[in-house]
């Protein structure tokens, strides 16, 4: 039977050997996240949007904050390598999850079928593939970089189709350009670190100029077409009433913050995906170039802080979940922040920890709980001897 006295020693060795000052950072991005959700959601009820029961919103958030730093307690203290050594069921976890969109994807407003709903609960299956594939990606890159060459024609075959199978299913099944851009740049960012010679970049990037004509003519929508290229070419929007309405009004938004930020009650620009996407215009707005810095300043952090963790874990497989981890972090905020201030295309990439979604959170959550895990582990005998 479970009494306090029982849990005691197993809370103190929790507190003890996780990584609790990432948990702090991350419930510190939260809360502020939520208090500018807040300000999102009250602004567009104000501004004439039909949005039901503001509160619900914040209700959400705080609930998958809850429910995130419960997935980060539990990826620390299950061991990654119990999980990959579980690769199979992750992968054909990761293609019932895909494969489910055929059936019960619902649209999401961006022309993406990437949702599944029930019960007013909906889930985003590409935010959980993301995190698995991590795993997977870093355990079967440590077997070849243990057991074969990495820079082996077959080697690079395994790895680049793993990569190629999750991100087609992706553009296939739901047309979220977002998630399989992240987690190409995921991939990117691994296979460097792994060490792999750069001419294999060279001619995977040949081979994707190739491609280029293929996806764009086949696979990629008229508006994806137009978002991808409309941070680049003006005439596609000439008068931002469009394809670009988003990125106008945010650009707008965060220019009437300045240094300090708009005063309670001249808050005027509304418009849609203010609260998730587009939530680093409203730190703007409320709080000036200051709230903003703030922000970057937090993400920034925590992203050295994984890197550090990996760098500092002594074993190749942790170091990759890590890396992967850190990527999947940097890429996000910098497409995110970018898609804010015009210069990337809008492809609905979160702000992590701050736009509003419940799927993004609690996965976000649980890819932190994963680095803390790596810290959790007893190091190897060999390295600990080192230091």
């Amino acid at each position: 039977m479970l009494t306090i006295n029982t849990l005691r020693p197993y809370v103190k060795q929790f507190f003890q050997r996780a990584d609790i000052f990432l948990l702090v950072l991350c419930t510190l991005c939260s809360i502020f996240g939520i208090l500018m959700v807040d300000r999102a959601v009250t602004g567009m009820v104000a501004g004439g949007w039909n949005m039901s029961a503001p509160s619900k919103y914040i209700a959400v958030q705080v609930f998958s904050m809850f429910l995130g730093i419960g997935a980060f307690v539990l990826f620390t203290v299950i061991d990654a390598d119990i999980l990959g050594s579980q690769w199979k069921i992750l992968c054909v976890i990761n293609v019932l999850l895909l494969a489910a969109l055929i059936v019960f994807g619902q649209d999401d407003g961006t022309g993406n079928r990437a949702w599944i709903r029930f019960a007013g609960i909906g889930i985003q299956p590409s935010e959980v593939v993301k995190i698995l594939y991590i795993i997977v990606a870093a355990k079967q890159m440590t077997y070849i970089k243990e057991h074969e060459d990495i820079n082996g024609f077959l080697s690079v075959v395994q790895m680049v189709g793993h990569f190629v199978i999750v991100f087609g299913m992706i553009i296939v099944v739901s047309s979220d350009l977002g998630s399989a851009t992240i987690i190409m740049l995921i991939f990117l960012t691994m296979f460097f670190v792994l060490g792999v010679r750069l001419y294999w970049f060279a001619l995977g990037g040949a081979a994707v100029a190739a491609a280029i004509p293929l996806l764009w003519n086949y696979f990629l929508k008229d508006y994806q077409k137009k978002r991808l290229i409309a941070p680049y070419d003006p005439s596609i929007d000439p008068d931002g009433w469009g394809i670009t309405w988003q990125t106008t009004q945010s650009k707008l938004t965060l220019a009437s913050g300045r240094l300090t930020g708009v005063e309670e009650g001249h808050r005027t620009t509304v418009f849609t995906g203010k609260h998730t996407d587009f939530i680093f215009s409203v730190v703007g707005e409320n709080l000036g170039m200051i709230g903003c810095i703030v922000v970057v300043i937090l993400l920034m952090v925590i992203i050295i802080h994984i890197v550090h963790i990996g760098l500092q874990s002594g074993r190749l497989f942790d170091m990759l979940i890590c890396i992967g981890v850190a990527a999947a972090m940097a890429f996000q905020t910098f497409i995110n922040i970018g898609m804010c201030i015009g210069i990337t295309p809008v492809i609905g990439i979160t702000l992590p920890f701050f736009s509003y979604g419940g799927s993004s959170m609690v996965t976000m959550y649980g890819a932190m709980g994963l680095v803390s895990g790596v810290k959790y582990k007893l190091k190897p005998e060999h390295f600990a001897l080192l230091y």
